[in-house]
């Protein structure tokens, strides 16, 4: 225990032990600067400025942009270009993916290619299959209804030198128009103002050719009908009919939101094409 104590006492003396640190000039021996320190104050000084040092590189590598210069370290700027490329890719693949689903659905039926007997095939594989597990639970009330309806004409939209059918169209939404057709500033449609969520509906007998999303027109649902007519519905909030779905007129397909970029707000952008050719809505239609 002595001479641990010992050991301590000696320990501390040479800590808190004074030493003399002065600056003289060479030729003169005038003293200059004088300094009295001990291992201890060195030690409490140097490990200060130790942090001190630390800490202001530390702070200048984090917040300032002198960090660009240190190796393993990237530039901000090219980060955040990097971020919107890989966006901005993205958003175009999305694109790519719509524009080939449209020209895959709406090609054939534009050009007359399709027949009438192929129009079947616009259903997916999956749909067929589960139309006949539905089928198969059927009771037979609804099995005599469907072959009813089968039996009728259902394929209006057939294109045939020999149809006289006529196409009437109605209003697909009750609103306000705010924008009219205009093919100067190539608006081929019309905007209807309404409430978000109001129902929109088909306005003629027809099959959905296409049903998705789009990145400026948001939620985007096309019929084709009888007469090459095309009807377009566009910045939908809900689509609530699939590709190769038929519908009737006046049927709900979808509700008003606004949905893309190019949106203004709750409205529906509608447009009516016949053949290759866009068709003033209001020449067609009462909106009153």
């Amino acid at each position: 225990m002595k001479n641990q104590a010992k050991q301590k006492r000696k320990l501390k003396q040479k800590l808190t032990h004074k030493y003399r640190l002065v600056i003289m000039n060479d030729e003169t021996y005038e003293e200059r600067i004088s300094l009295k320190l001990s291992v201890l104050n060195v030690f409490v000084v140097g490990g200060v400025f130790s942090f001190l040092l630390i800490f202001v590189t530390t702070f200048f590598i984090t917040f300032t942009p002198i960090k660009e210069f240190i190796p393993g370290y990237g530039s901000t700027e090219l980060r955040i270009k990097a971020t919107k490329l890989t966006l901005k890719t993205d958003s175009l693949k999305r694109k790519l993916a719509v524009i080939e689903n449209y020209t895959r659905f709406l090609g054939p039926i534009l050009s007359g290619k399709m027949k009438g007997e192929e129009i079947d095939t616009l259903l997916t594989e999956s749909g067929r299959k589960t139309m006949n597990d539905s089928l198969l639970k059927a009771s037979k009330i609804d099995l005599n209804f469907r072959e009813k309806i089968e039996s009728e004409d259902r394929f209006p939209i057939i294109n045939s030198e020999k149809s006289v059918v006529k196409v009437v169209f109605f209003a697909p939404l009750n609103g306000t128009i705010s924008q009219g057709f205009d093919p100067k500033i190539k608006h081929f449609a019309v905007d209807i103002v309404a409430k978000k969520n109001d129902p929109v509906k088909a306005t003629a007998d027809g099959i959905v050719v296409f049903s998705g999303w789009t990145t400026e027109t948001g939620n985007v649902i096309i019929l084709k009908h009888a007469d090459d007519y095309i009807s377009v519905y566009k910045h939908n909030g809900n689509l609530l009919k699939q590709e190769g779905d038929f519908v009737k007129s006046g049927e709900v397909i979808a509700n008003v939101g606004s949905t893309g970029e190019y949106t203004t707000g709750p409205h529906l952008h509608f447009e009516i094409w016949s053949g290759a050719y866009a068709v003033n809505p209001t020449n067609l239609i009462d909106f009153r």
